[in-house]
């Protein structure tokens, strides 16, 4: 399988599939690079859903991200599960394939939702085991995106910074940076999003996410941060992500938003905020003489 070319004068930026844009894409088609789809939407047969994504892959690059293979888990990877996902993978040639550092299936039951795993010597080396297995069974390499996390645990032997960085080292797979998880993760847990970055690989990145986030009022008082795929980014995400792009260059990156759809156009404009910030930065690292 392969990976988006970002070459410069290319600023490839993505949205999030949704069948209610169907007719809008087609009008307005220069507005987007690529569009990404959850893969569990599509592993039933048939249907309008598959006819509207045959059209979309044949005029744009396609890329699947996964929510439910369990990389984080305990429980054997579910045979059935991947090899639907091989069956997407080799009816619509996606350029791009990611899944969560995460956990969502316990004792054989599924959770609906990426819950947060320890990040220590034996988990690496179970993760590392399962990505293996996953690519090997695929015949492609996985991007594994950073997680949003909500709680902090105390027997962390790894930061994730680093756990992320063995795993592209020892598995050959591709990193996935969302933005707004990493910032969503800093306010809750209290670290500082800069250092993360400093320590993160970033020249393994291969794709950024970005998308909105809400902010709770608890009991207590305090505040929690949700990655609720359900707004426009806000201004602390773009300038992180500015920051990422201007050392490393264009990647391509997708705006998630998923909940409290917007109209075409405004999906549009917010694409086109994150084109003209890869683009800028292109310049600039073209400028010192650092662009690859």
């Amino acid at each position: 399988m392969s990976h988006f070319n970002t070459s410069f004068g290319k600023t490839c930026v993505g949205v999030s599939f949704k069948p209610r844009y169907f007719a809008d894409i087609w009008l307005d088609s220069a507005a987007i690079d690529f569009f990404e789809v959850h893969a569990e939407n599509y592993m039933g047969l048939g249907g309008l859903y598959h006819e509207q994504l045959r059209e979309l892959r044949a005029a744009y690059p396609l890329s699947l991200h996964g929510v439910g293979l369990s990389i984080g888990g305990t429980d054997p990877i579910d045979a059935a599960h991947l090899k639907r996902l091989k069956q997407l993978c080799d009816t619509y040639h996606p350029v791009s394939l990611s899944e969560h550092l995460a956990w969502s299936v316990h004792d054989g039951i599924f959770l609906n939702d990426l819950m947060p795993m320890v990040y220590d010597e034996s988990s690496l080396t179970r993760v590392i085991s399962r990505i293996d297995q996953i690519q090997d069974y695929l015949g492609c390499r996985l991007l594994i995106e950073n997680p949003a996390r909500y709680i902090k645990f105390t027997n962390h032997s790894v930061d994730e910074a680093h756990f992320l960085k063995q795993i592209a080292e020892r598995t050959g797979c591709g990193l996935l940076l969302d933005i707004t998880n990493l910032y969503v993760s800093a306010f809750n847990l209290g670290f500082d999003p800069m250092q993360y970055l400093k320590d993160f690989p970033l020249q393994g990145i291969e794709e950024i996410h970005l998308a909105g986030h809400s902010k709770n009022r608890l009991a207590d008082g305090g505040w929690l941060f949700l990655d609720d795929h359900g707004s426009q980014v806000s201004e602390e995400v773009w300038l992180l992500f500015q920051k990422v792009v201007d050392s490393i260059g264009a990647k391509p990156t997708l705006i998630e938003w998923d909940n409290n759809l917007p109209t075409w156009q405004s999906l549009c404009l917010e694409a086109n905020k994150a084109r003209e910030i890869l683009a800028d930065s292109a310049i600039l690292l073209l400028s010192q003489g650092e662009y690859l």
